[in-house]
């Protein structure tokens, strides 16, 4: 399909864009820099931070001509070309001071993020693990947002062994704090909590609407529960053949291959 329309491409890190291995497969860089050279936008769409995402992308080489981030799960919007925010949402600070004692209370691991730091109050093996894939460097407190610089976008539970002591504490939030956020799994063990009525879809949305871009002209991929909401809200919503079923159901079309195999490319090369 060649076009002098403008497309944007919205495109989940881990699991989609990036392999198992958190790589970026030569044939898929190789698509995505034809589909930036053609003066279509890359959108790195993901629930990471901000400074984990402009990592990633440096590390691959993804910094594309009128590039852009949304981070968060679509809570902060980042334009890379002019080094600046152009869209945030937040958590109240006193309501994620009280999922941080929840957790205590219920022996789970939550952090949330200021501008430079993951801030959480236990150094264990959530965060060890966490860590072992994003180099945002952390600072530990008994109350950690005591260093936030404004309501943070997101705060994440994490749990590695016991899913159903993680689904009891998304209860209790939901029951405590339903009217007002919302929560979503971006993969098996991380537990998404956001403002209600955000996520990727509204970074969808809201870029499509800065950049003057009709939402027919937007592909968005992913493959976990919080990829769902950008699926449904781009023109084109594609699941990685990997994806989780609810992501599958939630799009347009699945990949015949996974992320491990170039899933993306044979779309990426129809524009």
């Amino acid at each position: 399909m060649t076009s002098l329309k403008k497309y944007i491409f919205f495109s989940d890190l881990d699991d989609t864009l990036l392999t198992t291995k958190k790589e970026v497969s030569p044939k898929t860089y190789e698509a995505l820099k034809t589909f930036t050279d053609k003066g279509n936008i890359f959108v790195i769409c993901t629930g990471r931070g901000l400074d984990s995402a402009l990592k990633v992308q440096k590390k691959y080489g993804l910094e594309f001509a009128h590039s852009f981030i949304a981070a968060y799960n679509g809570c902060q919007i980042y334009d890379c070309e002019k080094q600046e925010t152009i869209f945030r949402v937040g958590l109240e600070i006193p309501v994620v001071r009280d999922i941080f004692k929840m957790a205590d209370e219920n022996n789970v691991y939550v952090h949330t993020y200021s501008d430079e730091y993951i801030l959480t109050s236990k150094d264990d093996e959530e965060i060890q693990d966490y860590r072992s894939k994003v180099s945002t460097p952390v600072k530990f407190s008994p109350e950690p947002a005591d260093y936030l610089d404004g309501p943070p976008c997101k705060v994440i539970c994490i749990e590695l062994h016991d899913h159903e002591k993680q689904e009891r504490f998304r209860e209790k939030v939901k029951e405590k704090y339903g009217d007002i956020l919302d929560t979503m799994y971006s993969s098996p063990y991380y537990l998404e909590l956001i403002p209600k009525g955000f996520g990727k879809g509204t970074a969808v949305h809201e870029l499509a609407k800065h950049l003057n871009i009709p939402i027919e002209n937007t592909i968005a991929a992913g493959d976990a529960e919080n990829d769902n909401s950008m699926l449904i809200e781009a023109g084109l919503g594609i699941a990685m053949l990997n994806a989780q079923e609810s992501t599958k159901a939630a799009a347009d079309v699945i990949t015949d291959a996974d992320c491990d195999h170039d899933g993306l490319v044979p779309f990426l090369n129809r524009y």
